[in-house]
């Protein structure tokens, strides 16, 4: 059916035009390299649980901001492909290098869709 590889992550709340000005050309990067769709997603509604939650996941601090990236793929050998790819693409690391986030906090995995509406 499809693939979609998701990344959380906390990214510095004053620096969201930074993060917003990287994930729009690393997301032309990723669809050069063929990932067939790339989203972004601002946390507007995360709320801290007492066991489990977005914030608690990736060790969220006062002054950030969870962020949820999706990205998608026809399958798992498109998205291991396509990875190949990404992990030798010099523009990418330099992008993320000057990213407002702490790589060290994120949360990512691959997921096969079971339901798309």
């Amino acid at each position: 059916m499809a693939y979609v590889e998701c990344y959380l992550l906390p990214v510095k709340t004053e620096k969201r035009a930074l993060h917003l000005e990287i994930i729009e050309k690393s997301a032309a990067i990723y669809r050069e390299l063929g990932a067939l769709s790339v989203m972004d997603c601002w946390g507007d509604n995360t709320p801290m649980g007492e066991v489990t939650s977005f914030p608690r996941a990736v060790q969220l601090q006062a002054d950030e901001t969870v962020v949820l990236s999706v990205l998608t793929y026809r399958d798992r050998a498109h998205r291991d492909e396509v990875t190949a790819k990404i992990e030798t693409d010099t523009r990418l690391m330099e992008l993320f290098m000057a990213g407002p986030f702490d790589g060290r906090r994120m949360v990512w995995g691959g997921f096969q869709v079971t339901l798309a509406q």
